[in-house]
């Protein structure tokens, strides 16, 4: 299996000289299980649901609670108009019960609702040609310093306030959010993502933070990934270290299973969640950039192949 996914990328390669293709690849590329938004779209036509559930515990040393519940999220992707844009709709509901010293509380509700939309401003690969030496290997996978240049997305959105079981005291009911999305890759294994976000920032409650997911491709179906998650506001702070690993059991089907936990203990903070992602593409049709210019695929009645980008996560 791994032999033929090395004489599948060579190919690959080889191909990719005149054409690249653009946000599709032929195999799902889920955002879970980490909380970071890669730069590229599903690809247009593309509907992708990404599904988890999780457990959440956490405890604050000085002010004496502590929580634990269940919770579940969903994300629902869509890419429509353009090749390079995304619309994004995501929702989280959760189930915990609230202890005091002195009190007992059963909470429920929609902990967080977003609508917003992405879109590709930058492709790194976009009109570069890789020059094949059909002669060395070493030659065409030697280091080079264009893997440090990032594809760069931004995303806008809206905040929804719902429930009152979650929302912080005098929070507006509609608040904005924006990111700035960046994504590198490191040869054919490992893609660094990185998104800088600015949230709620038109109440008194904004907030400021990041986060960075590093992932690699292990095999032909396992990937893993490490990830770091810091945001700070007057109302609260906190640096998140999350990990797991994700399972491909058809091309556009995922499963994925992650953990996470924090760094302090006002409060400590541990969620553990598995999920699932499945991706509709039966109406998509090839877009291949040729000189800067767009051009679906073929109308002679044939169906044409359809390829990975040369930025998707390979596997050894």
């Amino acid at each position: 299996m791994i032999k033929h996914f090395k004489l599948k990328i060579a190919g690959l390669l080889l191909f990719s000289t005149s054409v690249h293709y653009a946000q599709f690849t032929d195999e799902i590329n889920s955002n879970r299980p980490g909380k970071s938004h890669g730069a590229f779209s599903v690809g247009k036509t593309v509907i992708q649901a990404e599904a988890g559930t999780y457990y959440i515990n956490d405890k604050h040393k000085y002010l004496g609670y502590k929580s634990s519940g269940f919770g579940g999220e969903l994300s629902l992707r869509y890419g429509a108009v353009l090749e390079q844009l995304e619309f994004i709709g995501d929702i989280q509901y959760q189930f915990d019960t609230y202890k005091t010293d002195y009190s007992e509380t059963s909470r429920t509700g929609i902990k967080q609702a977003l609508i917003g939309a992405k879109y590709l401003v930058y492709d790194p690969f976009k009109n570069h040609e890789d020059k094949v030496n059909i002669y060395s290997w070493k030659a065409n996978h030697r280091f080079k310093w264009r893997q440090f240049i990032p594809a760069v997305g931004v995303y806008a959105g809206a905040n929804f306030a719902l429930s009152d079981s979650y929302k912080i005291p005098d929070e507006p009911a509609f608040s904005p959010r924006v990111m700035l999305i960046t994504q590198n890759h490191f040869g054919a294994q490992w893609v660094l993502v990185g998104n800088f976000i600015a949230d709620k920032f038109i109440s008194e409650y904004k907030s400021y933070g990041y986060i960075l997911t590093l992932t690699r491709g292990i095999n032909a179906k396992w990937s893993a990934f490490l990830e770091n998650q810091g945001y700070q506001s007057d109302y609260y702070s906190d640096m998140i270290f999350r990990g797991g690993a994700a399972y491909l059991l058809q091309k556009n089907m995922q499963i994925d299973a992650s953990i996470g936990a924090n760094i302090k203990d006002t409060p400590a903070l541990i969620i553990g969640g598995i999920g699932f992602s499945w991706r509709f593409d039966k109406n998509y049709k090839p877009v291949e950039i040729k000189s800067g210019k767009e051009e679906k695929g073929k109308k002679d009645g044939k169906k044409e192949e359809k390829k990975k980008r040369v930025d998707e996560v390979q596997p050894e």
